[in-house]
């Protein structure tokens, strides 16, 4: 039986609790840099590496050799101009000993819309891939999407010749063989993921849609591995976890947040106090204070 458990506290200083190598995925979305303090997080650009870096420290230290590190993300505009603390961090981290292995595109379906004098609207988010070995788990098959019309207009008139070969004409190399996709009713996905926002959380301002970890969830975990969110906001990365039979960990600096996070848990469960809940379903829930 999966578990969830969920820690109030400061992530730089919970996880040096945690035992190293022993988390399969990490999935977050921490607070983005905001020189306007009274938002969520009002870290300033500039100092937004030095900030990280402690917890990115401690997540490398927990994280399995063969495990996952999600990263969503994405720098704002000031003064007509992109910051670039995000590039930065990427340098930052890599020196850490991470490895930068991909970069995903969360494209927003229904991105709100807006005018700005020198660009358009943002539409889509970073989700950066880190992982400490080369060899690391990923489950490919699990997110495989149908083939769709693609394949019946792109390949329905091809001669003899086109099914087969798998070198170009010129002897470049960089022929493809068509005939792979003869047939085929699943195909593997790119790395841009199209999910529309949250747009009615009236307990998060930047709460992610459970589309989102679930994908990430699928590719590099499977049934009752760990997955770990610091930044644990609303608690999206829980529930998903939890529904996906995965254990999870979660932890915010904001009780606010972690009280939100107990009553889904209650209402999901009916039970009325959550103490109560974790003995009856074997310590499923834990809370730490």
């Amino acid at each position: 039986m999966s578990k969830v458990n969920i820690i109030c506290g400061d992530c730089k200083e919970v996880l040096k609790n945690f035992q190293e190598n022993s988390i399969d995925l990490i999935v977050t979305s921490p607070p983005y840099a905001d020189r306007r303090i009274k938002t969520y997080g009002g870290i300033k650009p500039e100092d937004y590496v030095q900030w990280f870096m402690p917890v990115s420290d401690e997540l490398l230290r927990v994280l399995k050799p063969t495990g996952t590190f999600i990263l969503n993300i994405k720098e704002k505009a000031e003064n007509g101009e992109r910051h670039i603390y995000v590039i930065e961090l990427i340098l930052a981290l890599r020196k850490q000993g991470w490895l930068w292995t991909e970069e995903f595109i969360w494209s927003k379906k229904n991105c709100y819309p807006g005018k700005w004098p020198n660009r358009f609207r943002d539409a889509w988010e970073r989700c950066i891939q880190f992982n400490k070995s080369k060899k690391f788990h990923m489950y490919q098959d699990e997110v495989m999407i149908p083939v769709g019309n693609w394949a019946e207009g792109r390949l329905k008139n091809l001669s003899g010749t086109d099914k087969i070969r798998d070198n170009s004409k010129n002897g470049s190399g960089f022929g493809k063989n068509i005939s792979n996709w003869l047939d085929r009713k699943w195909v593997y996905p790119s790395n841009v993921l199209n999910f529309a926002t949250v747009c009615n959380n009236k307990n998060h301002s930047a709460a992610f849609p459970e589309e989102l970890p679930e994908w990430f969830i699928k590719l590099f975990t499977k049934e009752n591995d760990t997955v770990l969110d610091p930044f644990v906001g609303s608690g999206t990365t829980l529930f998903v976890a939890k529904r996906m039979k995965r254990n999870s960990i979660g932890i915010e600096i904001m009780p606010e947040y972690i009280e939100l996070i107990k009553n889904k848990l209650k209402d999901k469960y009916k039970k009325p106090n959550l103490f109560e809940l974790a003995i009856e379903i074997e310590d499923e829930i834990v809370e730490y204070k």
